[in-house]
């Protein structure tokens, strides 16, 4: 059965209320996919990038589940989520209060940054949802602060990124300090790779493996394309012609190393564009600053690195922009995917250096989707495009001249084995006379 609306979920009124306040009436394909088979209590191993609405696919069915299953009387918690970051476990709360927010269940986070008073409340026995990094829930673990033998499912949300951060054993220990659990759900951006899926397998029972691809459907509703820059300079123009355009009300400009985000920021300020921006050395508190400013309309343009903005979820960002082109493609999936969510339509655009082509011909060809150019007038490069290099097929030109060097070395090559071919004979024949030695004694 295709699900199509929420209320065919069978979940609580409270739930179906919150989901009709946030706007939300018909399912993504994940949450369409996830859902039933965790309201069953199954494990779940699911694949799903950021902004496909995976939080919400794990969130609906552990409320449900407290709502069906209420306590008498209040205790340590019964849902134990897992997230790599502490921006992510704040967002992963704040999304469940959102939903649990007509009913009586209690939200707590445990993360790192914060310190150990501001805990309490989780410690006092009347929680029923703990977000949690993973260091620092060891710690309160290890201190006996924190009562695991009440947990009933186990949540990861986005393991790969815990693995790639280094967490794998100290997943392992909570699994296990956890063991009494009748569920676990586990979501990653990807499931290809070894490691996610030996990983899932100490983790998950018999787990229901759902890949909706919803990445394809979601894209669709992002635009892309992409404009050709001669140098850092004429990059910097177009950003900064592109930001003023009206139709961009929340963008995010993708850099790819520490430095360029404080240049960027001077070029884009000087312009008179208000900016936030995140770096990777930023203090927990400067960092939630920046995102609370974008948040809060105080500004309209946050400038990023790949690794600071990771497990950020700011909703309606009208555009991305690529001003360093990412290394690898998933890195420009995930850029992207920060627009157009919840059904909402994105723009991504890309600047383009000649350096960066060859890196749009793999991002295109992995994508399977085109990546149109565009032209400002007023602002046209004035080197000519590598278009051939694009589509991965060299030109007349470069045809012909590899084919002369190709003749060219054969020419070089062909007396060269003649000679020591020659050689090789020579010296042969010179050793075989070898028994007129002792005539020449006598």
């Amino acid at each position: 059965m295709t699900v199509t609306t929420f209320s065919e979920l069978e979940l609580d009124e409270s739930l179906l209320q919150s989901l009709q306040e946030k706007g939300f009436t018909r399912p993504t394909a994940i949450q369409a996919e996830a859902i039933p088979p965790a309201l069953e209590g199954r494990d779940v191993l699911g694949s799903a990038p950021t902004g496909t609405g995976k939080t919400a696919a794990y969130l609906l069915p552990a409320l449900q589940h407290l709502l069906d299953f209420p306590r008498k009387k209040s205790g340590p918690p019964r849902i134990l989520i897992l997230t790599p970051t502490r921006e992510l476990a704040m967002q992963v709360a704040d999304q469940a209060r959102e939903l649990a927010k007509h009913t009586h269940l209690d939200i707590a986070t445990i993360t790192g940054g914060v310190a150990f008073m501001n805990h309490a409340e989780v410690f006092s026995e009347n929680q029923d949802v703990v977000v949690a990094t993973t260091g620092r829930l060891l710690q309160y673990i290890k201190e006996e602060n924190f009562d695991c033998r009440a947990v009933e499912t186990l949540i990861l949300d986005e393991a790969d990124r815990m693995l790639d951060m280094g967490f794998a054993q100290d997943i392992e220990t909570i699994s296990a300090e956890t063991r009494w659990r009748k569920q676990t759900l586990l979501f990653s951006a990807t499931l290809e790779g070894e490691a996610i899926k030996d990983f899932a397998e100490r983790i998950l029972n018999e787990p229901v493996e759902i890949e909706a691809d919803p990445a394809r459907r979601e894209r669709k509703k992002i635009q892309q394309w992409y404009y050709r820059a001669d140098d850092i300079k004429h990059k910097t123009a177009l950003l900064l012609h592109l930001l003023k355009q009206p139709e961009v009300t929340r963008a995010v400009v993708f850099v790819r190393k520490r430095e360029r985000v404080h240049e960027v920021c001077g070029w884009l300020r000087e312009a008179g564009i208000n900016t936030s921006y995140l770096e990777g050395e930023l203090v927990q508190a400067k960092r939630n600053e920046a995102i609370k400013r974008v948040v809060d309309g105080r500004v309209n343009v946050l400038v990023a690195t790949d690794i600071a903005a990771r497990g950020i979820d700011i909703d309606d960002v009208s555009h991305v922009f690529n001003f360093d082109m990412p290394v690898t493609s998933d890195t420009y999936l995930h850029r992207i995917g920060r627009t157009g969510r919840a059904g909402k339509k994105g723009i991504a655009i890309s600047l383009v250096e000649a350096h960066d082509n060859l890196l749009l011909g793999k991002i295109i060809r992995y994508v399977k989707e085109p990546i149109k150019a565009r032209v400002i007038d007023e602002l046209r490069p004035t080197t000519r495009p590598p278009s051939e290099k694009l589509k991965g097929k060299p030109s007349k030109k470069v045809l012909a001249k590899r084919v002369e060097t190709k003749n060219k070395q054969k020419a070089e090559e062909k007396p060269r084995v003649k000679e020591r071919h020659r050689d090789s004979k020579n010296i042969g024949k010179r050793r075989k006379p070898s028994s007129s030695k002792p005539d020449a004694a006598e």
